[in-house]
């Protein structure tokens, strides 16, 4: 129940904006052939964004040097840029007692914004599976 309330209250002050900005990013990603990869992980991050009490991200067991490489490139181009816009909301919202859960969630979407390729997103109370 307090997630769902914490999701639409995020939905009104942060993930609806965050979501269109992430899912403009992938359409414009695909547009571009090279980098689909990395609009398809906007699109992921959209998802989250709009709805993201309840979810985490963890790293995909699967990922590869690819994923690392594709990181890198997206650090430099995009990332950075994408986590200061995080850190900067994060800390507007933690100044309030009421908007600290929001700050907490935009800082939660650091790891993902920062390096999104490689990661899955899943519901917090999933048991995570390792691949030995």
């Amino acid at each position: 129940m307090i997630r769902t309330v914490l999701n639409i209250i995020w939905l009104v002050l942060s993930g609806l904006w965050l979501a269109l900005g992430y899912a403009v990013a992938g359409v414009i990603c695909c547009i571009l052939i090279v980098t689909i990869p990395w609009g398809i992980a906007c699109f992921r991050i959209a998802t989250y964004a709009l709805w993201p009490f309840g979810y985490r991200v963890t790293p995909r067991p699967d990922a590869g040097v690819a994923s690392g490489i594709g990181n890198v490139i997206w650090l430099i181009v995009a990332g950075i840029w994408i986590t200061i816009g995080h850190v900067v909301a994060g800390i507007a919202f933690c100044v309030t007692i009421i908007g600290i859960p929001f700050g907490f969630a935009h800082f939660k979407m650091i790891p993902v914004s920062l390096m999104p390729l490689g990661r899955q997103i899943v519901p917090t109370d999933a048991v995570p599976s390792y691949h030995w």
